[in-house]
């Protein structure tokens, strides 16, 4: 297929794109450019494409495609939080115009990357799946949800919406973030010697590493219309459904020089969720999770010794909400997160 990839220049994009690429796809990325910089190791060899926001997207950018798989937004909660309106236009609204740009162009199918947030305070031990109620706690996820809405509302036989709601990323990227918690806990053992826990560490995150992440959207891509029409997914694996506090723990034995501390000082964390996977396994045959908690810890600290990350580095080219204040303190973008 002739895929766009939007947000191909940031963490997750940097990992999908070779995927998709070596299935025989041929990729066009199309992305603002806010975290190109981001950078450990050697430069990515980036699909051709445009750096345009996403809120300027015209029908050129989808004429030709087969297919959009849609990644870019303001990617975590603390951004969100920060400027919620800016969240809603890039993530909600922009994301919409996309789509239906996308439909009216002829696209068949649209993949999103949703997130396993959209649970939130989901309460209960028992594990949620894509039937239990959504109750986001922050603009992110609040973003994610009411773009799942409308995009069902586009649903129909020429128009295959599929939402991809993704656990929480770990593992290596090029474009690297160290703001998610296993990059976190491993980057900070690797400069500081420690691994710290603000949090009490009993919230529940479900884990999936980003290879996982691109092999699934890449099997939701070529999957029957049948399997994967108007239907929502969560993606990762039961393994993964894990404490901050095992998260930590895994750093502690792919790092054991480092001293581990959990001060429970940061408010209560009122995400906590257990995430059921199988509904995934049920529509792709055969398709299963590769990357463990442990092993990505082990990938992690190799890649940061080898390339050298240092405690600059991590605390702020590759955490995004430092990324953006230095380039608006740089002018290199305005109060709206444009570039000049």
């Amino acid at each position: 297929m002739r895929v766009l990839l939007t947000g191909h220049k940031g963490y997750l994009g940097t990992v999908m794109a070779p995927v998709l690429a070596a299935e025989g796809h041929e990729v066009v990325g199309l992305d603002s450019g806010l975290f190109d910089t981001c950078v450990l190791g050697p430069k990515p060899d980036d699909p051709k494409g445009y750096e345009v926001d996403l809120r300027d997207v015209t029908a050129e950018h989808v004429t030709g495609v087969d297919a959009v798989i849609h990644l870019a937004a303001l990617s975590n909660d603390p951004l969100g939080s920060l400027a919620p309106e800016l969240t809603y236009d890039i993530n909600h609204r922009a994301s919409v115009k996309l789509a239906k740009l996308a439909k009216d162009a002829g696209v068949k199918r649209f993949l999103y990357a949703s997130t396993c947030s959209v649970y939130g305070a989901s309460g209960g031990d028992g594990l949620v799946d894509e039937d239990a109620p959504l109750r986001p706690v922050t603009p992110y996820a609040e973003s994610k949800v009411r773009v799942e809405d409308d995009l069902h509302a586009l649903a129909d036989d020429d128009f295959t919406p599929v939402y991809m709601r993704n656990a929480t990323a770990f593992g290596f990227s090029p474009r690297l973030r160290s703001d998610i918690v296993l990059n976190n806990l491993t980057a900070h053992a690797h400069v500081s010697g420690e691994i710290l826990v603000l949090s009490d560490g009993t919230p529940w995150r479900p884990l999936v590493h980003a290879k996982d992440i691109a092999r699934a959207f890449e099997a939701a891509l070529v999957a029957p219309k049948a399997a994967v029409h108007d239907k929502a997914f969560n993606i990762g694996t039961e393994r993964n459904n894990v404490t901050v506090a095992e998260i930590a723990q895994q750093v502690v034995e792919a790092v054991p020089s480092a001293k581990l501390r959990i001060t429970g000082e940061s408010a209560g964390d009122p995400r906590s969720y257990r995430v059921d996977f199988s509904r995934f396994r049920e529509a792709i045959p055969g398709f299963e999770c590769d990357w463990s908690v442990k092993d990505g810890a082990l990938d992690l600290i190799y890649a940061y010794r080898t390339h050298g990350l240092t405690a600059h580095d991590f605390k702020n080219r590759f955490t995004r909400l430092a990324t953006l204040n230095a380039r608006t303190a740089a002018g290199e973008i305005d109060e709206t997160l444009r570039r000049r």
